[in-house]
Parts: structure tokens; C-alpha cells; sequence
């Protein structure tokens, strides 16, 4: 049984009321561990230590080479506790090993890397102007208190690449993980105290979504960086235009997946099914929605069924597992629900459609579902589903499946699968998304901003970009007369 504290400050601690909940094993439906539910009174603590910590000696004092140096560190002890860490996600969130080991703890590693570079590549700008005996020029100056709060798809992942940013820019920030998932933030944690991040830069909040509504009305946060549903960042762009707090929103996804007529439909079933697929679907850039051209539409459906119903299912820790459970029964129930929808508006159900009974029967799994004859109109094609629900689309020609691609709420991704140069080029501009990968899987690096349009959100993370939006832009004038 794993047992976690509040980090405020230097000290690990009980929530105030002593109030806990506890995180379960969505492949067994156990218990597997208990948390703090932090309470107002200890958000307001860990407002007051984030506070205190970025305005410390220490971490003021610090040099751009130093801070470059402790986040390099936390690289370091994530590969050295690589094993252990990616075990509890998988325990925790019951992603397959192969995605919590292989992908999630080098990803988190990489980040923490790239940005440890960039502590010392912050770099402002003299700015010519036009007054008579002045100097002026920029800085770019970090925000100072920063709520990270993370999702339950990718837990260690999407906090690693929140959190070296506004370390690498000199933020102090608060951790609030999804509270489905607890486990490997807190070990995140402790790994930036041993690594040498000093007191009351990074503290930790577990709890429920009233501990994030608390931190996102708390004025003495000044930036909020939110990854999770659409609903919950509306509530924050809104909340946020009170005191002006700065944003940024990962949202929602329904990635388009357009398969041209000259497409590798072997390779672009593979690479769709992974990228439908991947952590059971429970992602943001998870491909859902599959245009083919009518051409080939029989020849995928048949194709993408019998991939998708040949995957092993089973626990994450299974080395041959490769989809594993839903995170919840609520949310197994929600994703039911859709397939249901999808049913009684017509569509073809052709493989799936039940959640998995027999010996896995206590997890939550549901299996592999592809539907086949799907229309635009339909709720399983507009809404995010975040499982595993594969709908098939036919369409005639270019402008018309452009437009239709085009017709949704969300701009996170889109993928396209051709074998013509010219249409490789000249197609992604026209997709209103934030990524459009061609012939390959939804990938993501430290390099590379990641962030949509529409009501996918706010701004971009990764890249240089994390960078503006972990610091604001400051001039001085320098009178030389």
C-alpha cells in the first residue's frame, strides 16, 4: 500500500483535517494506496511556502547554470528509479508497460534534459529607439507562482513537462495531480527535493477537483497550466479573467485521421491502430475519426477491424499486454454509453462494443470497438469519446473531406496518410490543427510545441514556447544623458 503526503515547503504533512481518499488499480478494482484531500486552508499554505520559496535567497540566488544543473539532476534520478517509477504508473493509471516504461519515463527524462539546457538560453533584446540619450532593453522574468495541474492519462509525462519549464524560467510552483492517479507525482516530487530544488519551490496538493478550483480562484497564484477536459478549462478561462492569471489550456482532442487514395492502407491501418489505441485511447491526440476515400473504404474497415480484435488485452504489467484497462468504472461506463449512442443512430458496429468478461472481469476493460458507416451528425463522431472507439468515414474527394475534418469544436491533431509528395505538402495548411503528422503515429518531443485550436485550448507546451509562457516580458530604460 503506497501512502502520500502534502508537500508544503520543507515538510511532508497530513492534510489539515486529516482527511484522505484513497487510488485503486483499475486493472483489479483494489485499493492500492491512500492520499491527502487537501483542504482550503492547505491550499492557502502551499500559496504562502511558493511564495516564500521563489522569493528565496535560494532560488533567487541561483544562477542560470545552477538551475540548469538540479534539473539535469531530476533526469538523472528518474533513469536511475526508471523501473521502479514506471511500475507504479502502470499500477496507478494501468497503462501497459511497454507505453509507462518505454515512452512516459524517457519522455519525462527528455523534457527535464532539454530544459535544463534552456536555464541558460532565456535571452532578451536591446531594442533601438527613439529618445535621445536612453538605453532600453528586455528581460524575460518568470511569473512567480505557477499551478500545474496534471490529468490521469499520462500523470508522470504531462507534469515532467510543466514542471521543467517553470523550474528552468525560475518559477515556484504547485503540483496537483489528477487524483485518480496520484502516485507517480509524489515520486516526481521527492526526486526534485533530492535533486536539490530548494524549500517551498515545488510543493504538492492531492485531492479532488475542489482542491483545483481552490487554486485556480487563489489570487496569490499567477498562472495556471491546465491539461485536461474542455469543461474544466472553460471554468478556468473564465475564473482566470478575474485577476487576470495566466493561461495555458491542453484541452480536448477529435483527431481526424484522412486516408488519401494512394495510401499504404497495411501501413496506415497499423499506425492508426496504434495511434487510436495508444493507453487504450485515453488521449488527448488519439486518432478517432477515419476518413476514407471511398474508394478503399471496404478494403480498411475489413483491415482495421481485424487488427483492432487481434490486440491482447489484459493488465499493464503483462509484457505482451497492449491495450490495457479503462482508468475507472465511471469512465468505462462513459465510454459504453457512446458505443451504446453510436448504436441507436445507425452506425455499424463491426468489432467490439462489450466490456471484457472472464478473468478480467473485476478490471476495467473494454474492447477494441470500430464502427463502420459512420455520419458526421452522429455523437460518437463529434464528441471526444477518450477510449477505445474507432468510427470509419467514407468520403469522394479532397475539398470535401478538408471540410468535414475541418467541421469540429477541437484543432488538437490530425494525420494523414498518403504517398504523393505534393499532398503531403500542400494539405496540412489547410487543417485547423495544431499538429498534423503525415504517415506516422501521434509522437511527441521536447522540441516540438504541442497545443490546438479551437476549444483544444490555449497557447502551446513544449519547445521554446513553455518558455513564454512560464515568464513575462520586462523593459527597462536607462537614462545615459
Amino acid at each position: 500500500m503506497q501512502s502520500a503526503q502534502l508537500l508544503i515547503g520543507d515538510e511532508w504533512v497530513s492534510a489539515s483535517d486529516g482527511a484522505t481518499s484513497e487510488t485503486i488499480d483499475p486493472a483489479t478494482n483494489t485499493v492500492i494506496g491512500s492520499f491527502a484531500e487537501a483542504t482550503g486552508a492547505d491550499v492557502d499554505a502551499a500559496v504562502a511556502s511558493a511564495r516564500a520559496g521563489f522569493e528565496s535567497d535560494a532560488w533567487q540566488g541561483m544562477t542560470p547554470d545552477q538551475r540548469g544543473k538540479v534539473l539535469w539532476r531530476i533526469a538523472e534520478l528518474l533513469e536511475r528509479d526508471a523501473d521502479q517509477i514506471a511500475a507504479l504508473e502502470t499500477l496507478d493509471q494501468g497503462m501497459p508497460s511497454f507505453v509507462s516504461g518505454g515512452i512516459s519515463l524517457p519522455l519525462a527524462a527528455q523534457v527535464f534534459r532539454y530544459y535544463a539546457g534552456f536555464a541558460t538560453k532565456i535571452e532578451g533584446k536591446v531594442s533601438p529607439i527613439s529618445i535621445p540619450g536612453n538605453l532600453t532593453y528586455q528581460r524575460r522574468v518568470p511569473l512567480g507562482v505557477c499551478a500545474l495541474i496534471t490529468p490521469w492519462n499520462f500523470p508522470l509525462a504531462i507534469a515532467a513537462w510543466k514542471l521543467a519549464p517553470a523550474l528552468a524560467t525560475g518559477n515556484a510552483v504547485i503540483l496537483k495531480p489528477a487524483e485518480q492517479t496520484p502516485l507517480s507525482t509524489v515520486r516526481l516530487v521527492e526526486i526534485c527535493r533530492e535533486a536539490g530544488v530548494p524549500a517551498g519551490v515545488v510543493n504538492l496538493l492531492t485531492g479532488g477537483p475542489e482542491v483545483g478550483k481552490a487554486l485556480v480562484n487563489h489570487r496569490g497564484v499567477d498562472k495556471i497550466s491546465f491539461t485536461g477536459s474542455t469543461e474544466v478549462g472553460q471554468y478556468i478561462a473564465r475564473v482566470s479573467a478575474d485577476d487576470f492569471k495566466r493561461t495555458t489550456l491542453e484541452l480536448g482532442g477529435k483527431a481526424p485521421s484522412i486516408l488519401c487514395a494512394d495510401a499504404d492502407i497495411d501501413a496506415a491501418v497499423m499506425g492508426n491502430v496504434q495511434g487510436a489505441l495508444f493507453n487504450t485511447g485515453q488521449a488527448c491526440g488519439a486518432y478517432t475519426r477515419f476518413f476514407v476515400h471511398s474508394s478503399r473504404v471496404d478494403e480498411y474497415t475489413t483491415k482495421l477491424a481485424a487488427a483492432a480484435s487481434s490486440l491482447t488485452i489484459g493488465p499493464g504489467h503483462k509484457a505482451d499486454t497492449i491495450v490495457g484497462p479503462l482508468v475507472s468504472q465511471e469512465h468505462l461506463d462513459r465510454v459504453d454509453s457512446y458505443v451504446q449512442s453510436g448504436r441507436d443512430q445507425g452506425a455499424e458496429l463491426i468489432t467490439g462494443g462489450s466490456r471484457v468478461d472472464g478473468d478480467l472481469a473485476d478490471g476495467f476493460f473494454y474492447r477494441p470497438t470500430v464502427f463502420g458507416g459512420v455520419t458526421d451528425d452522429m455523437t460518437i463522431a463529434r464528441e471526444e469519446i477518450f477510449g477505445p472507439v474507432l468510427s470509419v468515414m467514407a468520403y469522394d474527394d479532397i475539398d470535401e473531406v478538408v471540410a468535414r475534418a475541418n467541421d469540429t469544436d477541437f484543432g488538437l491533431v490530425a494525420v494523414l496518410w498518403t504517398k504523393d509528395l505534393t499532398t503531403a505538402h500542400t494539405l496540412p495548411p489547410r487543417l485547423r490543427f495544431g499538429t498534423v503528422f503525415v504517415n506516422q503515429l501521434p509522437l511527441i518531443d521536447p522540441g516540438a510545441p504541442w497545443g490546438g485550436f479551437g476549444m483544444s485550448g490555449w497557447g502551446r507546451e513544449l519547445g521554446e514556447y513553455s518558455i513564454d509562457g512560464f515568464t513575462e516580458t520586462q523593459s527597462t530604460f536607462l537614462n545615459l544623458a
